[in-house]
């Protein structure tokens, strides 16, 4: 008598097999997901009206380039914005952003990730960590860190975070930040095992609570690609230090067209936080207590 192997029992099994297969996929894959990187050619020219620049390639220890390119201010430098930027293209096309802080008279670093741009050698998350350590630590070499402003954009801000929870910048601005690239990606694939799967989690939920400056968080109330309840849930974190600054309106892509964005970055980048003596304020009264609804 021949044995017949259950229907439900080979559906279980393609279905474990579909299951692996996309799981495999998705774990060598996902670079070309991710990274949407633009190649540049070694001799290419970067030029951008009334900007002045200067290029920079440096050399980390296992042998890869990281190039850079760096915005000068018309007048007296306050100090430098080290821009991390999203995951497109290459900073010949993020540079026209530099505007936005070389008006306010900062220097302005921007430097692309691995097989971006002119940059070369193997990407990974602890690569990139560790070259933007290499990066900043070239910039303490010109500067104080008092002076150094960490500007983390989309992708850029996980790495930002990284960075100001392990040195003293004067300032952490995050633009659009995730929670964890973990929980972005899990919007999109809920019943796969991405904790195991992903290579670059960047949990910046987890770094944000060992930063020590003031942090400013900036977010488009309509972005459709990283909700702004992200950045609502990171405010919470390190909540002495951070500020949270909504777009009303603004989008993932589009915030520099908004008026108030620049509003944000003007007030960020140049107004000096005021100490405030909290024994003056009215921080311990309790609003509606029962013991005072009598006296009201």
């Amino acid at each position: 008598m021949s044995y017949v192997t259950p229907y439900w029992f080979v559906i279980l099994i393609s279905i474990i097999v579909i299951y692996i297969v996309i799981s495999i996929a998705l774990y060598y894959l996902q670079d070309y997901a991710l990274f949407k990187p633009e190649k540049l050619p070694e001799d290419f020219q970067f030029h951008y009206e009334n900007q002045e620049t200067k290029e920079y390639n440096l050399t980390t220890r296992d042998g890869a380039i990281i190039n850079g390119l760096r915005f000068f201010p018309k007048g007296e430098s306050k100090g430098i914005v080290l821009y991390l930027k999203g995951n497109s293209k290459s900073i010949k096309g993020w540079g026209k952003f530099a505007v936005d802080f070389t008006r306010h008279g900062y220097n302005v670093l921007m430097v692309d990730y691995r097989g971006f741009g002119k940059s070369t050698g193997r990407r990974s998350q602890k690569n990139i960590k560790r070259d933007m350590q290499v990066v900043y630590n070239k910039i303490k070499e010109q500067t104080t860190e008092d002076r150094i402003v960490l500007y983390g954009r989309s992708l850029g801000s996980g790495f930002a975070t990284k960075l100001a929870s392990t040195n003293n910048p004067k300032m952490l601005i995050l633009d659009a930040p995730y929670y964890s690239l973990t929980k972005v990606t899990a919007r999109y694939m809920p019943f796969m095992p991405l904790s195991v799967l992903i290579k670059y989690p960047l949990p910046t939920y987890k770094w944000l609570k060992y930063v020590k400056c003031p942090i400013h968080i900036i977010h488009g109330t309509n972005d459709k690609l990283i909700p702004y309840k992200s950045s609502v849930k990171l405010s919470k974190i390190n909540p002495k230090l951070t500020k949270l600054h909504s777009v009303i309106g603004g989008g993932h892509k589009n915030l520099n067209n908004f008026e108030s964005y620049h509003n944000m970055l003007d007030e960020i980048l140049n107004l000096q936080p005021k100490e405030i003596d909290l024994s003056t304020t009215s921080i311990n009264v309790i609003h509606n207590s029962k013991k005072n609804k009598k006296q009201a």
